[in-house]
């Protein structure tokens, strides 16, 4: 069939912009990127994961601090038993990290499956057989362009999910993520200030043990606070990245698919 002259510059725009998204199926760019963002992620979850499970290592020693006297009466204190809350936080945010660091995973391995070969080669031709139809002025069948769009989906999506959710990350969070990062790092010191306060040598001996432990369990109940702040802004980052912004992301692709096939009749 001959194809209609002159060339519109609508359907020149349309025939590039189809080479170009087959072009980009097999030259990666986007996957790279993507990829890259992924690792990265991974590694900022694994760390976290890493310092929640030394955190909860320091708490559980904590808590097993005990200051004794018995020379007249039998008094036993144990200071790490205010740690009880925060110790399960603690747990739960390991769990948190673990399960973000396999969200990554999964990224990673999607992103494989979506750039194999055999969906590029179908998109290509799929591709091509649209810029024949849109050079020859022809409206495409509905089923190829559904096809063409949901093979565009499975193979860009995780990419540009990922760069995105990633892109807000630099944006605004990279600078919250790692002071609260840093921060958690760097309380072991608060937790164990109660450590080696072990002891027992009368009421009048236990009675300045005691009081020298006031000032350790204030401390202590004002980095266990810390630590639940810096925890729960953590797990907002991740929660954000990891599930919120891909999830919009693929949202905002579903919808411009949808309108792509809507008005395929009009791709002439």
């Amino acid at each position: 069939m001959a194809i209609a002259t002159p060339l519109s510059a609508r359907r020149v725009a349309l025939v590039a912009a189809l080479l170009a998204l087959a072009a980009l199926a097999w030259l990666k760019p986007l996957d790279q990127l993507a990829e890259r963002y992924a690792e990265a992620g991974m590694k900022r979850a694994v760390a976290s994961f890493a310092t929640a499970r030394a955190l909860n290592a320091v708490i559980s020693v904590v808590q097993g601090t005990e200051v004794s006297g018995s020379l007249v009466v039998g008094i036993t204190l144990t200071p790490g038993q205010v740690l009880d809350p925060l110790n399960q936080l603690v747990e739960q945010f390991s769990t948190l990290m673990l399960a973000a660091s396999v969200a990554f995973g999964m990224q990673l391995l999607l992103m494989k499956i979506g750039a194999s070969w055999a969906i590029s080669l179908v998109l290509s031709a799929a591709a091509a057989w649209l810029a024949w139809l849109v050079l020859c002025a022809r409206p495409p069948p509905r089923w190829l362009l559904r096809g063409f769009v949901a093979l565009l989906l499975v193979r860009f999506i995780v990419p540009l999910a990922s760069l995105g959710s990633e892109a807000a990350y630099h944006l605004f969070m990279a600078d919250e993520y790692q002071a609260r990062q840093a921060s958690l790092e760097q309380v072991d010191q608060g937790l164990l200030s109660v450590q080696g306060s072990e002891g027992s040598g009368g009421v009048w001996e236990l009675g300045r043990q005691v009081d020298r432990l006031k000032g350790a369990i204030a401390q202590l109940k004002d980095t266990a606070d810390r630590i639940v702040d810096d925890v729960v802004r953590i797990i907002v980052v991740f929660v954000l990245q990891t599930l919120v912004l891909p999830l919009l992301v693929m949202w905002v692709l579903l919808r411009v698919g949808r309108g792509l096939v809507t008005a395929g009749g009009e791709w002439r």
